[in-house]
């Protein structure tokens, strides 16, 4: 953040992350049909960089490995997220940030759906809108400063 700028939320609540998962052999072996599962998800995000805290979003509880949703024979992905106050004014940035990732992570098949979850923020129905709408998306990705600081949020601890 910028040096006179003021944060919303000053003291979040930061929770333990949860363990890194074990690649094995099976993991490695491309004959094996590999389906996506909702931890696979999970780890993708939890590492993004809120945009506020030097934290993660797993550490804020921002994104939680229940609140994602994996269909591998419709090729579809939901991920709801939980801003850490009902005013946050980051969540849009946050949304774009957990699609943008998911996008550049995840075979093009795939149908990237990112929301708030449900009675978390008082603007969701808005903020969900603008994560669902394409041409927002990509306007908003062609504004090389919001890119800028997409990019600065994927930045995170598994860069």
């Amino acid at each position: 953040m910028a040096g006179n700028e003021t944060l919303e939320n000053v003291n979040p609540t930061v929770h333990e992350r949860l363990v890194e998962r074990k690649t094995t052999a099976e993991d490695e072996d491309d004959d094996i049909e590999d389906l996506f599962d909702t931890r696979e998800i999970f780890d993708l995000v939890r590492n993004i960089n809120d945009p506020e805290h030097p934290l993660t979003l797993e550490e804020l509880h921002v994104v939680e490995n229940a609140e994602i949703e994996v269909n591998n024979q419709d090729n579809i992905i939901k991920v709801n997220f939980t801003p850490t106050i009902p005013h946050c004014s980051m969540a849009t940035l946050i949304g774009l940030s957990i699609r943008v990732k998911l996008q550049r992570a995840l075979p093009p098949r795939f149908k990237v759906d990112v929301c708030i979850k449900e009675g978390t923020h008082v603007s969701e129905k808005a903020v969900n809108k603008q994560l669902a709408d394409k041409e927002r998306i990509a306007a908003a990705l062609e504004n090389n400063n919001l890119l800028e600081v997409v990019n600065q949020c994927l930045s995170g601890r598994d860069a």
